[in-house]
């Protein structure tokens, strides 16, 4: 029989973890043929989340919480419920429903075929405003360009991972990760799923505007070295075009007697040049700031408590 561990990265998600679990149950026992093992991932959260857990670990011996010290994100909350996973296959789900349980036989049945890394696709997103999806449909467009890898549009974290691909996620030991990106740097045979994604069963969403800015900064960044070469390109173009002004200018006083533009042109090319060279150096302070963050070598989270124990687990 072979063990399959569910891992469930939570924050603040108390009114949906009972929902889920009941869902998951109904799954499990569908799937005799496997030993399915729940570990819930506490992210930090404020509300009663922990507690949840606790008592879902009192009333089923297949369930496991792990706590984290504080809140370190969805990244590294995935990263720990990697690490403490111990099944031949991992899969990862989020709290809040919108990626359905129901799709879990599926992926194991493709798992069995061979396949390492089964991933589910969204093909429509409900309960979404048009911003977050048009947002959302051209960072992925825009990151397939950049990245120096194939990272699939419209594609989460809600996949089965089978043991080799896991260790291999758990070797990658970045401070400010961006998954979805590991997943496809990885390798190993995938296969494709897609589904219709639901909306969130109760609470509000985590990420806001700067949060998932910031999470396509990283994605950006952590795939692809393509600002910093643009950044390249554009001063050369700025450095061109301003070198035959220049030409432009001087022939034409000397010559003709033009006088030269006085103090709005100038003015508007200072702050023109200025504006250019604040965002060049924030591309580049981008990548500086990455750097400063992998050579502290802090570890990637912190473990309060583990099934009741008290312990402390940076990584492996």
């Amino acid at each position: 029989m072979k063990n399959v561990t569910i891992v469930v990265p939570c924050y603040n998600e108390e009114k949906n973890i009972d929902n889920l679990y009941e869902r998951l149950k109904d799954i499990i026992h569908s799937l005799a043929d496997y030993k399915f093992h729940i570990l819930f991932v506490n992210d930090g959260s404020k509300d009663n989340t922990l507690n949840k857990m606790q008592n879902l670990r009192e009333l089923d011996p297949n369930v496991s919480y792990l706590s984290l010290s504080r809140n370190f994100g969805k990244e590294n909350a995935m990263l720990a419920g990697l690490d403490f996973a111990e099944g031949e296959a991992v899969i990862l789900i989020d709290a809040d429903l919108q990626d359905p349980p129901e799709l879990i036989p599926q992926m194991i049945e493709e798992w069995e075929k061979g396949y390492d890394d089964v991933y589910a696709r969204r093909r429509s997103r409900a309960g979404e405003t048009w911003f977050k999806k048009a947002s959302a449909h051209w960072y992925y467009r825009i990151l397939q360009k950049f990245a120096d890898i194939d990272i699939p549009a419209d594609v989460g974290d809600f996949r089965l991972l089978d043991r080799q691909a896991v260790d291999a996620l758990c070797s990658l030991r970045e401070r400010q990760r961006y998954t979805k990106g590991l997943f496809s740097w990885i390798g190993y045979n995938k296969k494709e799923l897609l589904f219709d994604r639901e909306p969130r069963a109760a609470g509000n969403s985590k990420m806001n505007f700067l949060k998932l800015f910031g999470l396509a900064v990283d994605g950006i960044t952590s795939f692809s070295v393509a600002p910093l070469r643009l950044a390249s390109i554009l001063g050369i173009i700025i450095s061109s075009v301003a070198f035959m002004y220049l030409v432009f200018v001087v022939v034409k006083t000397l010559l003709f007697g033009d006088p030269v533009a006085g103090y709005p042109s100038m003015i508007s090319i200072i702050l023109f040049m200025g504006g250019i060279q604040l965002i060049v150096l924030g591309i580049i302070g981008e990548y500086v700031g990455r750097i400063f963050n992998e050579a502290k070598h802090r570890p990637d989270y912190l473990v309060s408590e583990y099934n009741g124990k008290k312990i402390l687990r940076g990584k492996k």
